[in-house]
């Protein structure tokens, strides 16, 4: 069973500046609820038992949200609001299960994952990456039972338009195991349209081997001088490493950028 997952959360959030510049772009609300917790509600419902955040120590907020308990004990004793204890509750439910890492230079996700390799027991774990939103269907319990099933590591997918493959990781399939799920050929982070091998990008969920740990360590930064995820996976896969690419049929949502985050909340409170 994978019990563990990791969030890398540790970025700057450019794309969502002003906000960002006083503000965790993890902690912005949509529909009345901090963009994390719906993050680890998926992990609860996917049967995760550990959660490790991969915090910058310019994020702290992350961390004092959910250490907050002299406030929520002082609110609670003066006004016994029924709405604050349920929601204390929920915040120390949430506590019980994640640790704290730091990556303090910003060299990308393979560096963020690299930076948990003392936490990770199993063979197997799940990463999320935040600016993903997946709703309606628990994309990470569908891709936990796929890795259980063909004991191999799980990639999240969807296609995506030609014009705006060089933002995603993009692979290629080399077998059909299924309607919904591909084994894969290869991955190559952020492709030009040109060299672009198809239009399936990886979104942020994986469900990842313990031996990704030693690649990462001996890569060397690739593109914007950051360490990726997908150059290691690219290694396991050329050793003969399978990974299976899942079309997950929840609703996918970005909220990392302006745009996607308002979108999103509009969104969300339709659901």
């Amino acid at each position: 069973m994978i019990r563990q997952a990791i969030i890398p959360l540790a970025g700057l959030g450019t794309r969502l500046l002003p906000l960002t510049s006083v503000f965790a772009k993890e902690l912005l609300p949509m529909n009345g609820k901090p963009g994390i917790e719906y993050i680890l509600d998926e992990c609860i419902d996917a049967g995760i038992k550990e959660v490790v955040f991969i915090i910058s120590k310019n994020k702290m907020m992350i961390k004092n949200y959910f250490y907050n308990d002299s406030f929520y004990k002082k609110i609670i004793k003066k006004k016994g609001d029924k709405r604050i204890i349920s929601e204390y509750q929920k915040i120390l439910k949430y506590k019980s299960m994640i640790k704290f890492v730091y990556q303090n230079k910003p060299l990308g996700t393979g560096d963020a994952v690299l930076k948990t390799k003392k936490f990770i027991k199993d063979k197997y774990f799940l990463m999320l990456l935040p600016d993903d939103l997946i709703l309606k269907k628990n994309c990470s319990k569908d891709m936990i039972s796929i890795s259980m099933k063909n004991k191999c590591s799980v990639m999240a997918s969807m296609k995506v338009k030609k014009n705006n493959v060089s933002r995603w990781g993009i692979y290629s399939v080399s077998k059909r195991l299924n309607k919904d799920n591909f084994f894969i050929k290869d991955v190559i982070e952020k492709p030009t349209i040109k060299n672009a091998p198809s239009t399936n990008a990886v979104i942020g969920r994986y469900i990842l081997p313990k031996k990704i740990f030693s690649k990462l360590k001996n890569l060397k930064p690739g593109k914007g001088g950051e360490i990726h995820i997908t150059d290691a996976i690219k290694k396991l896969i050329n050793e003969g490493d399978k990974f299976i690419g899942h079309k997950f049929h929840g609703k996918y949502l970005d909220c990392g950028s302006m745009s996607g985050y308002i979108k999103s909340g509009i969104e969300i409170s339709k659901l």
